[in-house]
Formats: C-alpha cells, sequence, structure tokens
C-alpha cells in the first residue's frame, strides 16, 4: 500500500513527540536526587520504550488486517495513550512541586510525589475508561416554526460517532439498537461515523441494524470516517441493513422535509450551499438537515433549514482535547444552540475515537421531542 509522503510525515512527527512524553515520564519515575538513574531495571527502560510506539503500531496495523489479538491490541494501545494525557500533566506538576520544594529548603520524597500523582491520574483515567462504555439517554425539546401538525409531540432518536472498530464492534451497535427501540422513537437519525475507518467486516458490523425499525424512518448520512476513502462499502452495509442512507438528496415524511448532506459536502470545497440549493428547499415549511459536523451552521441557515443534526465533535472526550473543542466550535461544540432563524443540535455522540475515554462528556443517545 503506498502511503503519502505527507502522511508518513505526520506520522513519524506523532511518533516523535510520543517518544519525548514517554522519556519524560521515564525520567521522572527513575528519578532520585543523589541516585544514579542508570541502575534502573532493563524492564521499565524497555516497558516505556514498547508504550512508546504502541499506538502508532497498533493504528497502522489496525487499518489493514483485523483479528482478534489485533483488537486487543489496539485497545490495550488506545487506552494506554489516554492514560498518559493525565499521567503526563502528573509528572509536570511533580517537578514543580519537587522545584518549589528546593527553592523553599524543605525535604520532600520526590518518588512518594510521583507515585501519588501517578496514581490520582491512573483513578481519573480508569474511570474515564468505564464512563465511556456507559450510553446516557438524553432528552431535549426541539420547537420549530411551521411544524406539521403530524409532528407535534412526535419524538426522534438520534446517534453519532458510533466508531464501529477494535473498540466498538456489533456488540456495542447491539446494545445501542436495544436502548433506542426501548424508546419508541418515530424517527431515527445517524449522523456519520458509524464506523472508525480501521479494517473492520462492515456487513456483520452493521447487521444489528436490521432490528433498527421506526414508523417514519431510519435515515443516516456519511461523517469524515465513512468518507476517509471509498464510502461505498459502508453505504452498501448500512442500506443492506433497512437504513435510508440520504446523499445530498430530501425526503418529505408527513410534511416534514428531511435533508441528508454527507460529510465531504458539506465544507466550503463541498459547495454546501449549493448542494442546498440543488434540493429546493421549501422555506415555508419546516425541515431537518442531517449533517456529521456542525462546521458551517450560517451556510444551512441561509439556505432556510429549520433545524441541523450533527456530531463530530465528541465534545472533546477528555481534557485538555475538551478546551480544544470548546474553542473550535464555540457554541455549536455541544447541545442545542441557534444561529439566526435555525436551531442546531451537535450531539458528542455514542462512541469514542481514538482513546476510549470520556471526561467531562458522557456517550450519549438524544431523544428529540418535536413542538
Amino acid at each position: 500500500m503506498h502511503m503519502p509522503k505527507r502522511l508518513i510525515g505526520l506520522i513519524a512527527m506523532i511518533q516523535f513527540v510520543l517518544c519525548l512524553a514517554h522519556f519524560f515520564l521515564y525520567e521522572t519515575w527513575t528519578f532520585s536526587p543523589g541516585v544514579d538513574e542508570t541502575s534502573a531495571p532493563i524492564w521499565i527502560k524497555l516497558g516505556f520504550g514498547l508504550l512508546s510506539v504502541s499506538f502508532v503500531a497498533a493504528s497502522l496495523l489496525a487499518f489493514r488486517y483485523t483479528n482478534a489479538v489485533l483488537r486487543a491490541f489496539y485497545r490495550a494501545a488506545a487506552v494506554w495513550l489516554g492514560l498518559l494525557t493525565f499521567l503526563f500533566p502528573a509528572a509536570v506538576f511533580s517537578w514543580i512541586i519537587f522545584g518549589v520544594a528546593r527553592v523553599a529548603l524543605l525535604h520532600t520524597d520526590f518518588h512518594l510525589i510521583v507515585k501519588s500523582l501517578f496514581g490520582v491520574a491512573l483513578v481519573i483515567g480508569v474511570y474515564g475508561v468505564f464512563n465511556a462504555s456507559w450510553t446516557r439517554v438524553t432528552r431535549t425539546t426541539v420547537r420549530l416554526a411551521n411544524l406539521p401538525a403530524a409532528w407535534r409531540g412526535r419524538r426522534a432518536a438520534l446517534i453519532s460517532d458510533v466508531h464501529l472498530g477494535h473498540v466498538r464492534n456489533g456488540g456495542f451497535l447491539r446494545r445501542l439498537v436495544t436502548t433506542i427501540l426501548r424508546e419508541k422513537p418515530d424517527a431515527v437519525f445517524v449522523a456519520g461515523d458509524l464506523y472508525d475507518g480501521t479494517a473492520i467486516d462492515v456487513k456483520r458490523a452493521a447487521e444489528p441494524l436490521n432490528k433498527l425499525k421506526a414508523p417514519h424512518g431510519v435515515y443516516f448520512v456519511a461523517g469524515n470516517h465513512e468518507q476517509f476513502g471509498d464510502d461505498g462499502k459502508y453505504l452498501r452495509a448500512i442500506a443492506a441493513a433497512g437504513v435510508r442512507v440520504l446523499s445530498n438528496e430530501k425526503v418529505e415524511v408527513e410534511g416534514l422535509q428531511i435533508i441528508g448532506i454527507p460529510y465531504r459536502n458539506a465544507t466550503p470545497d463541498g459547495h454546501l450551499a449549493s448542494a442546498l440549493h440543488d434540493i429546493h428547499l421549501d422555506r415555508d415549511r419546516a425541515s431537518i438537515l442531517l449533517t456529521h459536523a456542525p462546521d458551517h451552521p450560517q451556510v444551512a441557515e441561509a439556505a432556510g433549514v429549520s433545524l441541523q443534526l450533527s456530531g463530530h465533535t465528541h465534545l472533546g472526550q477528555f481534557l485538555p482535547w475538551s478546551w480544544v473543542a470548546r474553542r473550535v466550535y464555540r457554541q455549536f461544540v455541544y447541545g442545542l444552540s441557534r444561529v439566526g432563524t435555525m436551531q442546531i443540535f451537535t450531539s458528542c455522540g455514542a462512541g469514542t475515537w481514538g482513546p476510549p475515554l470520556r471526561l467531562g462528556s458522557n456517550p450519549e443517545i438524544v431523544m428529540l421531542e418535536f413542538q
């Protein structure tokens, strides 16, 4: 498989950063004032070395192969990457405390400080792993102008960012479907990234969707992870499971306009405005736009959309990425917000990407009630 030079450069840069981070952790763990750090056992050095390359190696393999051993390796490497996010600042704070104590001429046990802060970091990380597996049902009411009388009081389920792959699989999707069916929604919207984009039996993973039924339809729109390359195999598997795949089109259900624009066409280069124009949206009637990312809501608002449903942000999953997500997406990062006359609801998703951790965000199925 030919790999573009820019991608090789990006992978090399990521690996370099990970090696530096692990070297810093190693130095922090083995440092003892007045003791030669070369006395650290060889297994500690090998352990940190292997951990530093584990996620990049697992990711490269995951895009080409799938089996039980690789899935376990990828899952472990992804969890470790998440734990590293908490261990690194713990190491930084250890040195800060040590430095302040030295300046203040206070005696400190550096290794005790490190063990304590690392322990706190690990507890937080482990909680994040468990939290990422606990899917909640969140509820909100959306009031739309010109909503057809038949839709008043009806409810729709919204899920996004399931990321079926080496961490989440068909069993996870089966549990989501069971929970959704228990809510008895009138319609179901799947706002992209059902798949992670890694090697997977796409048809088998989508099989639980066969049981996902709603009186007024189940609709899917492709996200960026389906569209890393050719999205055909994903879309065919989803359609074969009985889900209506929307691609630059509109369907009308008892007076309500339901529109689907896939990720690739919902960018400025993808001519979102042109795609919406070609759909011939009736501005005088309520409409729902299903599109993966809340990147350009002002374009949808200008086209006359009433409500946009999206995902993609994950609400950052955990710190510090949640800060980054809020800075990038501002008020559209999560929940119900408004731009002009259009409302937009962004879900933080049901699954995870990369580290299977959530802290400050919860995996969710959203139940929308229309009024």
